[in-house]
C-alpha cells in the first residue's frame, strides 16, 4: 500500500495537528500551553493565538495522541499549576505514520522535476 492505513474516522492530523503534536513530543516533560506556542514560534517562526494551541490540544486529546496532568502550582504562576501534556503511543504512531507518507511522496519524485 503506499499510504498508511489512517481511515479511522477523525485520525489525520492536520498541519497545525502535526506542529503540535511534534512540538509536544519535543518539549516531553515541559509541554505547556505557552511552552508549546513559543516552540512552535521559535522553530517554525509561525504565530499561533495560545486559544488555537488550548484549542488543538483538546483535539489531540479526544483523538486519544496525548495524555495530560498538571503539574504543582508555582508562585511565578500567580499559584496556578501548568496543564502538561506528553504523547501517546497512538501520538507517535500516527506521526510515525505522517513521516512515512511524506517520505513516500517525496521519494516518488523524479530527480528531473526540480531542474
Amino acid at each position: 500500500m503506499f499510504f498508511q492505513d489512517l481511515s479511522m474516522k477523525g485520525s489525520n492530523l492536520g498541519e497545525l495537528e502535526e506542529l503540535i503534536l511534534l512540538s509536544v513530543a519535543a518539549l516531553y516533560d515541559d509541554a505547556y500551553g505557552i511552552s508549546i506556542q513559543n516552540f512552535v514560534h521559535e522553530r517554525c517562526d509561525r504565530s499561533i493565538s495560545i486559544s488555537s494551541v488550548h484549542t488543538v490540544l483538546q483535539r489531540l486529546l479526544a483523538k486519544g495522541y496525548l495524555n495530560s496532568r498538571y503539574g504543582g502550582a508555582t508562585d511565578s504562576r500567580g499559584g496556578r499549576r501548568k496543564h502538561l501534556f506528553t504523547v501517546t503511543i497512538a501520538g507517535r504512531k500516527a506521526l510515525t505514520a505522517v513521516r512515512d507518507q511524506r517520505n513516500q511522496l517525496w521519494n516518488s519524485i523524479s530527480k528531473l522535476a526540480f531542474k
